[in-house]
């Protein structure tokens, strides 16, 4: 047997194993409560057992699972405190570490992709690896020029292991929404499924990498490393220098919480308007926080190509929902397919549903904390909630969900984090239809004022002329 089939049959063993450990326990579980122990402390330790081998499984595998790993790890801030404690280093070496390619594979890889002369290239190449993602892993090396670059280089056979886990993933679908509650696994796993291609293609990597690079070069706050050398199967890019995001969440300080979680912010929401795409694969692994106070971006092999900037829609319902105009909530979202026709719901509940989302937008500064998230996933997640079923009834449209994960991942890291941010502020200035409407209704009130004061004067001497005007001016 090839080493490739051989890996193969492990992995599926490994990923078989999780939803029958999890029946296992469950059993026990069941006999423990039948035995009189609460059925409280049962399910905790159900979680806490579930947590524990679904986080060494992923753990273990590169491909799809590390990859949902890594989406997962990201709502870990949801998870109750006893269970996600013991794992939170789990989970964060989800983010950036994987088995490494034996060295004769690395330079076999090399001379494919960069001809036999490989080493020509550069001047130091270091076959240890600095990095693994779910279908490559990073060398640090200095290109000829003398410029230290980062060598990324795909995983033979990675296309169809990716495909191959992903398949087999729908395993954990099965209880994963049982871990972290609100988080429905399988649409991941199906738009990861959908994005494979797109992923192994480092033709399309090293092209949005390079707009975002052109884009944000003289950019005060973020920094994207500019591409030197692109291939079939690996990519070269200026190294980049920084503490990883998973650090700060780890034991960075207050203020290098608040800064990464406020550039954070504002990457999400400028760059679909200055690129044209959503950077979609936002765990702590691909952020760096630069000693000159910037954030560093990295891994620019899932975006979203959002020639138009972020839908309108989205400020908008925003906008509304703060404004609490129901109403208004409704049809937007009906319009857009959130709400399909056939479904009958009251806008007041839909609105009352979806105001703690909104939370972040209605104070000038607001901060993201475990606590909140636990509550947010807890009120959606738990059958007795009216959320619950109102989030059941809501349709999430085809061109909506990777704009959903994103957002959500984000969320997630914020958290993560305990960052305090002016999340407003940055939807003002990023998020089509958000700032607008408010100055649309800011301008109609206007209008109406002004007339009630032409209309209270009107016959008097000084109405129609320059100091009527302008009284009315100061009053409104």
């Amino acid at each position: 047997m090839s080493d490739l089939p051989r890996r193969a049959v492990t992995r599926t063993a490994k990923l078989a194993s999780l939803p029958l450990g999890v029946a296992g326990r469950a059993t026990i579980g069941l006999g423990r409560r039948i035995g009189g122990r609460p059925a409280e402390i049962v399910a905790a330790e159900l979680q806490q057992r579930t947590a524990q081998q679904m986080f060494k499984v992923l753990g273990e595998l590169k491909g799809g699972a590390m990859k949902l790993g890594q989406a997962l790890s990201v709502f870990e801030a949801a998870l109750p405190e006893e269970v996600a404690g013991p794992y939170r280093a789990a989970l964060t070496k989800l983010q950036d570490a994987a088995p490494p390619m034996p060295v004769r594979t690395v330079h076999k890889a090399l001379a494919e992709n960069l001809g036999t002369d490989w080493r020509s290239l550069f001047v130091e190449f270091d076959d240890k690896p600095a990095a693994a993602a779910s279908i490559g892993q990073v060398h640090r090396a200095v290109w000829h020029d003398g410029r230290e670059v980062a060598v990324k280089i795909q995983y033979p056979g990675a296309g169809d292991a990716l495909i191959s886990d992903l398949n087999q993933l729908g395993h954990v679908a099965r209880f994963a929404g049982a871990l972290i509650p609100g988080i429905d696994v399988k649409p991941l796993i199906a738009e990861l499924k959908a994005r494979v291609a797109e992923e192994l293609d480092y033709q399309l990597e090293a092209e949005a990498q390079q707009a975002h690079a052109d884009e944000f070069a003289d950019d005060p706050d973020i920094f994207v490393p500019r591409v030197v050398f692109q291939a079939e199967r690996v990519l070269v890019t200026e190294w980049m220098t920084g503490t990883p995001l998973s650090k700060i969440i780890e034991k960075g300080t207050p203020e290098e919480r608040d800064q990464a979680g406020h550039l954070l912010v504002r990457f999400l929401f400028s760059g679909p308007v200055r690129t044209g795409m959503l950077h979609a694969d936002s765990h702590p692994g691909n952020f760096r926080l630069l000693p000159d106070g910037r954030l560093g971006v990295l891994d620019f092999g899932t975006v979203n190509r959002l020639p138009d900037g972020l839908p309108e829609p989205i400020g908008v319902a925003m906008r509304l929902a703060l404004d609490d105009e129901a109403e208004g909530v409704m049809e937007v979202l009906r319009a857009e397919g959130f709400v399909k026709p056939s479904i009958k719901l009251d806008a007041q509940e839909v609105l009352d549903y979806l105001l703690p989302m909104v939370e972040p937008a209605q104070v000038e500064r607001f901060r993201f904390t475990r606590a909140w998230l636990r509550l947010q996933g807890a009120r959606i997640g738990d059958p007795r909630n009216p959320a619950s079923a109102m989030a059941r009834q809501l349709n999430l449209p085809p061109n909506y969900l990777l704009i959903h994960r994103v957002t959500l991942s984000t969320i997630g890291v914020l958290c993560q984090l305990d960052a305090e941010v002016p999340f407003r502020e940055e939807l003002e200035c990023w998020l089509p239809g958000f700032a607008e409407l408010e100055y649309e209704i800011d301008d109609e009130l206007d209008e109406f004022e002004e007339f009630d004061e032409l209309e209270e004067t009107a016959g008097t001497e000084g109405a129609g002329g320059p100091d009527g005007a302008a009284g009315a001016g100061k009053s409104g």
